[in-house]
């Protein structure tokens, strides 16, 4: 089998001294402990705290790692999968020990448990001479907050019996191609990393048992509230920014922010009126001094190079981490969705759109909707600009029948951002030109507010489920998604047509 003797039978789930608690640690819990041990320390005591509560977006990601982890498992065939609840910790003890004494040569999800630490190894594969531990990532890459993770679940294999030859992360290979699956998924070793940590986690271990013995640990804020991961409790912890905050300058170093909050500087308007600041920075500074818009000279100019009659373009994508169109990578962002006014001979405005309907690729029907759509515009106006860009080439790409029709939607693509950014602040911006934070500040009524689906990220979200993943959906749901999809993406084109106006009065 490949097990070496210790001190605890790995076929047998770890015995406990009759009136101790059960242990309290997981993997993840060792590494949000790594991170933070207060956060830890509410993970633990408050498992029931409001911030625990699984939103829609973390329920999206947990979802995705599943799928992406189902997947692997069929890249190493013919394993037992240990399918107990989570919550019937003894049973997945219980369970997983009968498949090793069977003999498994492979285990999906075994549960693990030593030293007061329970694992759920993603795989084990049997080989001469013991296992190699098989860590699943839905990432593109191995990442440093990987390697705790490894050597914990690794620390907890060896001290119960079970001998790990080889420690890999498997991720997945962005360098795979749709429909040739074959190489979706990169084996990393890293048993020489893991190695050169793996001697720090008992101690470690050790150290978060008496956190969690001991009353709630006073942890200063810092950059460790958001890296590697964002901590759920950050409300607890961070006071309520003032007004202006300092760090909202725009794009301001994380060195220099810590110096001007060390030097007592909370605010933009502390700073002493001779600071070097950047042009952008500077307006921001006095829009916050004048509670008030700043206009530079030169918008009148920007405005005045837009060749009219103007079309305002927005897409909508997809990223399916495994890719299910024809030359797609994982995470490739595909449009789905796209939204086009244009201005019409008559000074009015018409609006077209376009939504996938099913799982089949959509890129031919709309990268001919957007030839079609923007034909009549002599400028086509897009916010961040490069991600239309880049979707377009990617259809050209696909799409080499196309390409010189497409090639004239590039050349008439011209980014708004800029133009806002380098001569227009208003103080509700808040240090960011995101369209979200500007159109509202810029366009009076404008509001995202009253509508159902009212960010790109949550669109994302929406639009995979619609188109594929909606097999559990009604009818009357999927029309009703589709409603809210079409209503946000044209909301964003309307915010654009808003601050083109906004922008030729204010000039």
């Amino acid at each position: 089998s490949g097990r070496r003797e210790s001190a605890t039978d790995p076929l047998t789930p770890e015995a406990h001294v009759p009136g101790t608690s059960e242990p309290r640690l997981t993997k993840t819990k060792f590494v949000s402990g790594l991170q933070c041990t207060k956060m830890l320390w509410w993970l633990v005591h408050e498992p029931d705290a409001e911030e625990l509560e699984i939103d829609p977006a973390t329920q999206f990601l947990f979802d995705r790692g599943h799928e992406v982890g189902r997947v692997a498992q069929t890249y190493v065939p013919g394993g037992v999968l240990i399918d107990v609840p989570h919550r019937e910790r003894r049973r997945r003890l219980e369970e997983t020990a009968e498949a090793l004494r069977h003999g498994a040569k492979v285990l999906y999800e075994a549960a693990i448990e030593h030293d007061g630490v329970m694992i759920l190894a993603d795989i084990l594969e049997r080989v001469r001479g013991g296992w190699n531990l098989i860590e699943v990532k839905s990432t593109t890459s191995v990442k440093p907050q990987h390697l705790p993770d490894v050597a914990v679940q690794t620390h907890v294999l060896r001290g119960a019996g079970l001998e790990v030859r080889r420690a890999e992360l498997m991720h997945l290979n962005r360098e795979c191609r749709y429909p040739d699956l074959s190489n979706l998924f990169e084996r990393a070793d890293v048993t020489e990393e893991v190695a050169g940590i793996i001697d720090e986690v008992p101690a470690q271990i050790r150290a978060l048992k008496r956190t969690l013995a001991g009353p709630l640990p006073d942890v200063k804020i810092g950059d460790h509230c958001h890296k590697p991961y964002e901590c759920a409790f950050l409300e607890r912890c961070w006071p309520e920014p003032p007004p202006h905050a300092v760090g909202t300058l725009y794009r301001l170093a994380k060195s220099r922010r810590v110096e001007y909050e060390s030097e007592g500087y909370r605010t933009i308007l502390d700073l002493p009126r001779g600071e070097a600041l950047t042009a952008i920075q500077e307006r921001q500074r006095k829009a916050a001094r004048t509670n008030d818009l700043v206009v530079d000279p030169g918008l009148r100019e920007a405005l005045d190079d837009l060749e009219p009659p103007l079309g305002y373009l927005d897409f909508e994508t997809v990223a399916p981490p495994i890719p299910v169109w024809k030359g797609c990578r994982p995470y490739d962002a595909v449009p789905v969705q796209l939204s086009v006014h244009i201005q019409a001979a008559g000074g009015g405005l018409t609006h077209h759109e376009w939504l996938a309907d099913g799982p089949g690729d959509p890129r031919e029907t709309l990268a001919r909707k957007l030839i079609e759509f923007t034909e009549g515009a002599k400028t086509i106006l897009a916010y961040s600009a490069p991600f239309e860009r880049r979707c377009i080439e990617d259809l050209q790409e696909h799409l080499p029948r196309l390409a010189t029709r497409l090639d004239a939607v590039l050349s008439r693509l011209v980014d708004f951002l800029p133009i806002v950014r380098d001569r227009v602040y208003h103080p509700r911006f808040a240090g960011s030109f995101g369209l979200k934070s500007v159109a509202p500040a810029l366009v009076p009524g404008l509001s995202y507010d009253a509508l159902e689906i009212a960010a790109g990220d949550e669109a994302s979200r929406m639009l995979y489920g619609l188109l594929l993943k909606s097999d559990g959906m009604s009818a009357a749901e999927k029309k009703r998604l589709r409603q809210d999809l079409l209503k946000y993406c044209r909301m964003d084109t309307e915010a654009l047509v808003g601050m083109h106006r906004e922008l030729i009065r204010l000039a």
